[in-house]
């Protein structure tokens, strides 16, 4: 007989209605996903995205991507501890190796996951095949299986796809926080009919469009379902946050009693806001808004990685 799976989700993951007069005066319900409540370890769209890619892995050591305070290094690392399979975490800035550990990257030791920081040139180049290969052999994790920076591949893609299979027939428009991109390409092809995605990049760049539908050409063969992006809301960046952004998230947190995670959840949630200040939603939409992570290790943000 085999024990329970240490992966087993929460799924589909609940949707409830908040009552916030911000959406209301405008003629908006505002849903939320609570994709953070899927599995206390693998939070929101990382059990999505890594759950697929565990599978392709069958077994292998894992090796993968990220920046001192990465979601996606933690919840790899996770996975690992869970799994008894070893776990190399390829980190961005070389000037960090040697340096007390942020709590970020503490955890991610803690449950077990080698990490090998690169310089920032390099880490750049990190798809290109020699230079991923000359990362590898550095870290010791040749025959690793890879999965890229974020977790966002095609296998991921077309895991995120049952994202938006839940929501069929529950919202009008489905927001979602941005990173690499694949959470917004997996659930905008998940969609009905009738529906559309909007994704909210916490990145500065513009560059997002084209990886997105990348990643769908990558999964699906075509670009998938209606989608769109506004990047007005990254604050400056990844992991940068304003004061006024700040203000946002406590008084959601007070209003509702939800925990708000700064570097994705509450730049979509103050993203909404706006927009429907702004009018951009029409009487009578309803908006759910996937919340794909909690904050850590407690409310606050974290110093800038750029």
């Amino acid at each position: 007989m085999t024990g329970p799976d240490p992966l087993d989700p929460r799924l589909p993951s609940p949707l409830h209605e908040v009552r916030d007069g911000r959406f209301e005066r405008h003629g908006l319900r505002l849903l939320l996903k609570r994709d953070d409540l899927i599995h206390p370890d693998l939070v929101g769209n990382k059990w999505r995205k890594l759950a697929p890619n565990l599978a392709a892995a069958d077994g292998r050591p894992l090796v993968t991507f990220g920046g001192a305070y990465s979601n996606h290094l933690r919840a790899t690392a996770a996975a690992g501890r869970l799994l008894g399979l070893p776990t190399t975490g390829v980190v961005r800035g070389q000037e960090l190796a040697g340096r007390p550990l942020n709590p970020s990257l503490a955890r991610c030791a803690a449950d077990g996951m080698r990490l090998h920081f690169v310089d920032r040139s390099t880490y750049r180049r990190k798809a290109e095949p020699e230079v991923l290969a000359r990362i590898l052999r550095a870290a010791g994790a040749e025959g690793a299986y890879v999965v890229p920076e974020g977790g966002s591949n095609a296998e991921a893609v077309r895991g995120c796809r049952a994202l938006g299979a839940e929501l069929r027939g529950h919202a009008d428009v489905v927001a979602v926080a941005c990173g690499t991109g694949g959470t917004l390409a997996g659930l905008a092809a998940g969609l009905a009919a009738g529906q559309r995605a909007l994704g909210v990049p916490v990145l500065k760049g513009g560059f997002l469009e084209a990886d997105v539908q990348a990643l769908q050409e990558r999964a699906f063969g075509a670009r998938s379902g209606t989608w769109s992006l506004d990047d007005r809301f990254h604050c400056g960046g990844y992991a940068r946050t304003t004061p006024e952004l700040e203000r946002f998230a406590q008084d959601f947190e007070q209003l509702h009693g939800l925990p708000v995670e700064r570097l994705y959840v509450a730049k979509l949630l103050y993203g909404l806001a706006v927009l429907a200040r702004e009018g951009a939603f029409a009487r009578g939409t309803t908006i759910a808004a996937v919340v794909t992570g909690r904050p850590f290790p407690e409310p606050g943000t974290p110093a800038p990685e750029h």
